[in-house]
Protein backbone atom coordinates (compact mmCIF):
# COMPACT_ATOMS: atom_id res chain seq x y z
CA UNK A 1 0.00 0.00 0.00
CA UNK A 2 1.33 3.42 -0.97
CA UNK A 3 1.98 5.82 1.90
CA UNK A 4 -0.06 9.00 1.93
CA UNK A 5 1.83 12.23 1.40
CA UNK A 6 0.83 15.76 2.35
CA UNK A 7 0.40 16.61 -1.32
CA UNK A 8 -2.14 13.80 -1.76
CA UNK A 9 -4.45 14.79 1.10
CA UNK A 10 -7.47 17.11 0.71
CA UNK A 11 -5.94 19.58 3.20
CA UNK A 12 -2.52 19.20 1.63
CA UNK A 13 -2.02 22.64 0.21
CA UNK A 14 -3.01 24.37 3.44
CA UNK A 15 -0.56 22.13 5.34
CA UNK A 16 2.39 22.67 3.04
CA UNK A 17 1.77 26.42 2.76
CA UNK A 18 1.74 26.58 6.56
CA UNK A 19 5.04 24.69 6.76
CA UNK A 20 6.64 26.90 4.11
CA UNK A 21 5.44 30.11 5.79
CA UNK A 22 6.62 29.03 9.26
CA UNK A 23 9.97 27.63 8.11
CA UNK A 24 12.99 29.36 9.61
CA UNK A 25 14.90 31.16 6.86
CA UNK A 26 18.07 29.16 7.52
CA UNK A 27 16.23 25.83 7.16
CA UNK A 28 14.48 27.03 4.01
CA UNK A 29 17.81 28.15 2.52
CA UNK A 30 19.25 24.70 3.25
CA UNK A 31 16.31 22.98 1.57
CA UNK A 32 16.78 25.22 -1.48
CA UNK A 33 20.46 24.22 -1.56
CA UNK A 34 19.48 20.54 -1.24
CA UNK A 35 16.95 20.88 -4.06
CA UNK A 36 19.47 22.59 -6.36
CA UNK A 37 22.10 19.92 -5.61
CA UNK A 38 19.66 17.24 -6.77
CA UNK A 39 17.98 19.09 -9.66
CA UNK A 40 20.60 21.56 -10.86
CA UNK A 41 18.59 24.73 -10.22
CA UNK A 42 15.20 26.03 -9.25
CA UNK A 43 12.69 25.99 -12.12
CA UNK A 44 12.22 29.10 -14.26
CA UNK A 45 9.18 31.24 -13.57
CA UNK A 46 7.52 34.55 -14.35
CA UNK A 47 6.26 36.91 -11.70
CA UNK A 48 2.53 37.41 -11.41
CA UNK A 49 3.09 39.61 -8.36
CA UNK A 50 6.60 40.47 -7.22
CA UNK A 51 7.26 40.26 -3.46
CA UNK A 52 5.42 43.07 -1.69
CA UNK A 53 5.73 44.01 1.95
CA UNK A 54 2.61 45.24 3.71
CA UNK A 55 0.64 45.06 6.91
CA UNK A 56 -2.06 42.68 8.07
CA UNK A 57 -4.39 43.19 11.01
CA UNK A 58 -4.13 40.45 13.63
CA UNK A 59 -7.41 39.66 15.34
CA UNK A 60 -7.90 37.87 18.64
CA UNK A 61 -10.74 36.83 20.94
CA UNK A 62 -11.24 37.94 24.50
CA UNK A 63 -10.40 34.97 26.70
CA UNK A 64 -9.86 32.88 23.58
CA UNK A 65 -13.59 32.41 22.99
CA UNK A 66 -15.21 35.84 23.50
CA UNK A 67 -15.69 38.79 21.20
CA UNK A 68 -13.13 39.53 18.53
CA UNK A 69 -10.89 42.57 18.76
CA UNK A 70 -7.98 43.97 16.75
CA UNK A 71 -4.81 42.92 18.54
CA UNK A 72 -2.45 44.85 16.28
CA UNK A 73 -0.72 44.88 12.93
CA UNK A 74 2.11 42.71 11.67
CA UNK A 75 4.24 42.95 8.55
CA UNK A 76 3.60 40.39 5.82
CA UNK A 77 5.38 39.64 2.54
CA UNK A 78 3.40 38.18 -0.34
CA UNK A 79 4.09 37.17 -3.92
CA UNK A 80 2.74 35.05 -6.77
CA UNK A 81 4.50 33.39 -9.70
CA UNK A 82 3.92 30.91 -12.50
CA UNK A 83 6.41 28.18 -13.37
CA UNK A 84 7.32 27.66 -17.01
CA UNK A 85 5.45 24.33 -16.73
CA UNK A 86 2.24 26.23 -15.87
CA UNK A 87 1.76 25.71 -12.11
CA UNK A 88 1.04 28.84 -10.10
CA UNK A 89 2.52 29.37 -6.65
CA UNK A 90 1.65 31.95 -4.02
CA UNK A 91 3.11 32.78 -0.64
CA UNK A 92 2.22 34.90 2.36
CA UNK A 93 5.02 35.04 4.92
CA UNK A 94 5.14 36.86 8.26
CA UNK A 95 7.82 39.53 8.31
CA UNK A 96 9.77 41.38 5.65
CA UNK A 97 11.70 38.57 3.95
CA UNK A 98 11.15 38.74 0.16
CA UNK A 99 13.52 35.81 -0.48
CA UNK A 100 11.55 33.59 1.90
CA UNK A 101 8.30 34.48 0.12
CA UNK A 102 9.87 33.79 -3.28
CA UNK A 103 11.14 30.34 -2.27
CA UNK A 104 7.82 29.48 -0.60
CA UNK A 105 5.93 30.41 -3.79
CA UNK A 106 8.29 28.33 -5.95
CA UNK A 107 7.85 25.29 -3.70
CA UNK A 108 4.08 25.85 -3.56
CA UNK A 109 4.00 25.61 -7.35
CA UNK A 110 6.33 22.59 -7.42
CA UNK A 111 4.14 20.77 -4.90
CA UNK A 112 1.26 21.08 -7.36
CA UNK A 113 3.33 19.52 -10.14
CA UNK A 114 4.18 15.92 -11.01
CA UNK A 115 7.33 16.21 -8.89
CA UNK A 116 5.32 16.75 -5.67
CA UNK A 117 6.53 13.57 -3.94
CA UNK A 118 10.21 14.45 -4.52
CA UNK A 119 9.71 18.05 -3.41
CA UNK A 120 7.86 16.91 -0.31
CA UNK A 121 10.76 14.63 0.64
CA UNK A 122 13.46 17.22 -0.05
CA UNK A 123 11.67 20.31 1.28
CA UNK A 124 8.71 19.61 3.55
CA UNK A 125 10.11 16.76 5.64
CA UNK A 126 13.20 18.70 6.85
CA UNK A 127 11.07 21.78 7.56
CA UNK A 128 8.53 19.70 9.49
CA UNK A 129 11.30 18.05 11.50
CA UNK A 130 12.92 21.42 12.29
CA UNK A 131 9.61 22.93 13.41
CA UNK A 132 8.83 19.87 15.56
CA UNK A 133 12.27 20.07 17.19
CA UNK A 134 11.81 23.77 17.88
CA UNK A 135 8.35 23.14 19.36
CA UNK A 136 9.73 20.33 21.57
CA UNK A 137 12.53 22.61 22.83
CA UNK A 138 10.03 25.36 23.66
CA UNK A 139 7.80 22.87 25.49
CA UNK A 140 10.77 21.47 27.41
CA UNK A 141 11.84 24.96 28.50
CA UNK A 142 8.30 25.77 29.61
CA UNK A 143 8.01 22.44 31.46
CA UNK A 144 11.22 23.20 33.35
CA UNK A 145 9.57 26.28 34.86
CA UNK A 146 6.32 24.57 35.83
CA UNK A 147 5.38 24.68 39.47
CA UNK A 148 2.98 22.15 40.94
CA UNK A 149 0.93 23.57 43.75
CA UNK A 150 -0.77 21.19 46.06
CA UNK A 151 -3.63 22.03 48.32
CA UNK A 152 -3.17 21.13 51.90
CA UNK A 153 -6.04 20.62 54.29
CA UNK A 154 -5.33 21.98 57.70
CA UNK A 155 -6.75 20.34 60.72
CA UNK A 156 -8.53 22.76 62.96
CA UNK A 157 -7.60 22.65 66.61
CA UNK A 158 -10.65 21.87 68.67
Amino acid sequence: MKSQTIASTPQGRAQWMSLLAKAPSAILAETVAQYTRQHGSLPSYVWLRRPEIGLAMVRARTGGTGQQFNLGEMSVTRCALRLSSGEMGVAYVAGRDAQHAQWAAIFDALLQSDAAAQVEQIVLEPIGQALAARRALTEARAEATRVDFMTMVREENE
